[in-house]
């Protein structure tokens, strides 16, 4: 066979489903959750992966335990491959209960954080503070993502409560509402002990909310990203994704692995 200078893939081969959408995407939006990566990680992170990552979570509260500058180059670097970049939820949840809320948006804004999450994942907030801190990460010019869930081993979703929270998060101006899973995914939100989907919880959420494209899966594992690809489709947002998989998960969401080679068949 001749070899040429250049030769681009098959469409068909890129993408069998042939619906993926480009940056910025508006749906199948895909986070992954950093736990500690250097930059020589996080670079080679985003050479590998920038086009199919849409969202980074500094996980939890570690962002004041990097040395600044090396933060304000992860941050900065994100910016440069259209990346919506936060800190953890749990961040402003520890900044909630030590009174240095304006602190810690003074603080994320300066450093270049594009986003916010606002939970209760640990801590009681009425209402109010919910709304409050919404408002607060729209005026400081952030993307506001919500979470919706408790971190504790065998919470789950009370769907009237969901209701409510996913309704007046969206009105108050939230993009996404996430579904907690935690890093783990087990023993939590729509996931059992083992890690499965408890599906009866899941049709009960979905047949309460007027659109999935504004909610956003936590499904660390293999067997979760699967399973809601393959019930609920390749357009769901996906998060708390480990950086490493990033490209395995893009594969499934193409149907360029075996788990979801049937969403090729789908092509209109």
């Amino acid at each position: 066979m001749k070899v040429t200078s250049h030769l681009d893939w098959n469409p068909m081969l890129v993408d069998p489903t042939g619906r993926r959408q480009n940056k910025p995407r508006t749906l199948g939006k895909t986070m992954v959750i950093d736990k500690g990566l250097g930059l020589n990680g996080f670079e080679d992170l985003l050479d590998t992966s920038g086009a199919h990552l849409d969202m980074i979570k500094i996980g939890f509260g570690t962002s004041p335990l990097y040395p600044q500058q090396l933060l304000r180059k992860k941050i900065e670097m994100a910016h440069a491959y259209g990346i919506l970049i936060y800190p953890g939820g749990t961040f402003l949840e520890v900044a909630i209960t030590q009174n240095a809320v304006s602190s810690f948006y003074a603080m994320i804004v300066n450093l270049g954080f594009t986003g916010v999450e606002v939970s209760d994942g640990s801590i009681e907030m009425d209402r109010k503070l919910r709304n409050k801190l919404i408002e607060t990460g729209l005026e400081e010019g952030l993307s506001v993502i919500t979470e919706y869930g408790k971190k504790c081993w065998g919470s789950s979703i009370e769907v009237e409560e969901l209701i409510e929270t996913v309704t007046l998060d969206t009105e108050y101006g939230a993009e996404l509402v996430t579904i907690e899973a935690r890093e783990s995914g087990l023993g939590v939100g729509i996931f059992d002990e083992q890690g499965n989907c408890k599906d009866e919880e899941l049709s009960r959420v979905l047949s309460a909310i007027p659109g999935q494209e504004i909610l956003l899966w936590e499904a660390p594992l293999k067997n979760q990203q699967v399973h809601l690809l393959q019930l609920l489709g390749p357009d769901i947002h996906l998060g708390n994704i480990s950086p490493h998989e990033i490209i395995s998960l893009e594969a499934l969401r193409r149907g360029l692995r075996s788990d979801t080679l049937s969403f090729g068949n789908a092509r209109s």
